[in-house]
């Protein structure tokens, strides 16, 4: 029973994972072009969200 939640734990946190990186590379494409387009409010937006995200992905490798 143990093994069947660790190992049902451990799928949610990959799934987890893999939307994070996702995540991750929308959100510096969005980043690079805001600063293409010198639009300082959502470079301001885009570098929140990358810290936020960046924390949750330290949560889940701690």
């Amino acid at each position: 029973m143990k093994q069947t939640v660790k190992s049902s734990g451990q799928k949610i946190m990959n799934n987890r994972l893999a939307v994070l990186r996702l995540e991750l590379d929308y959100e510096l494409a969005t980043l690079y072009e805001a600063m293409q387009n010198k639009d300082k409010r959502k470079v301001t937006e885009c570098k929140l969200k990358l810290e936020k995200l960046r924390k949750e992905w330290m949560k889940l490798h701690a």
